[in-house]
């Protein structure tokens, strides 16, 4: 009786500690969008969850770090979804895919943490908040490090002798800017528009990269 307890107990606290970092994302990313992320403190968020400010450090090394979690959690799904697709698709129609072909199970994620309306009202925020954007911007090098070294093993290359991964990838990372800039700033700030927004940019990169622009 005791091992099955034993074996049993690990999960329950996993399960315990999951809900408490959930619960911590959740209450920053409330407060950086009604408020503001400036303003906001980390006292102020473990406050809003009942816990030390001690236990916010536990699972997240600042409000840094928990303002752009969400955004880590998008990165984690879309590289799984890369690694998954079909070995016969070319690498840009792979990425393409991985980002819209899951665009529903990626969102579904992090509807199990937050309401998806607050999810895209953080990303207005990250766009709007200076010290944010650069840190998001800092991130996404990283983010396309570690894509262009999973497309390079997927497509059987070396990364370091090898320049079309990061090539790739750059390209692709710069659609995902455009995209996210493009709607931050207009008038619908739906999840639909966003899909939308970034299937139309995605499907212009070859013409875009083929030959000549006509003159307007």
């Amino acid at each position: 009786m005791r091992d099955t307890a034993d074996t049993a107990r690990p999960g329950l606290r996993e399960r315990k500690k999951q809900r408490t970092r959930d619960a911590l994302l959740r209450a920053a990313v409330e407060l950086f969008t009604t408020q503001g992320y400036d303003r906001t403190t980390v006292d102020e968020i473990a406050a809003a969850v009942d816990v030390s400010q001690r236990t916010f450090f536990r699972y997240f090394y600042g409000k840094e770090d928990a303002a752009l979690a969400l955004q880590k959690l998008s990165v984690a799904h879309f590289a799984e979804a890369l690694a998954a697709r079909p070995p016969h698709e070319p690498p840009m129609e792979a990425m393409r895919r991985a980002v819209l072909d899951n665009w529903d199970r990626m969102n579904e994620a992090i509807e199990d943490v937050i309401p998806i309306e607050l999810y895209l009202r953080m990303y207005r925020v990250i766009e709007s908040t200076p010290v944010l954007l650069a840190a998001h911007l800092r991130r996404s090098v990283d983010t396309e490090e570690e894509i262009a070294r999973l497309l390079a093993e997927r497509e059987g290359l070396d990364v370091d002798t090898d320049p079309r991964p990061r090539l790739i990838v750059a390209i692709f990372g710069g659609v995902i800017r455009v995209t996210e800039r493009r709607w931050s700033a207009g008038p619908d700030h739906s999840l639909d528009a966003m899909r939308a927004l970034m299937a139309t940019y995605l499907d212009q990169v070859g013409p875009a990269l083929a030959g000549n622009w006509p003159e307007r």
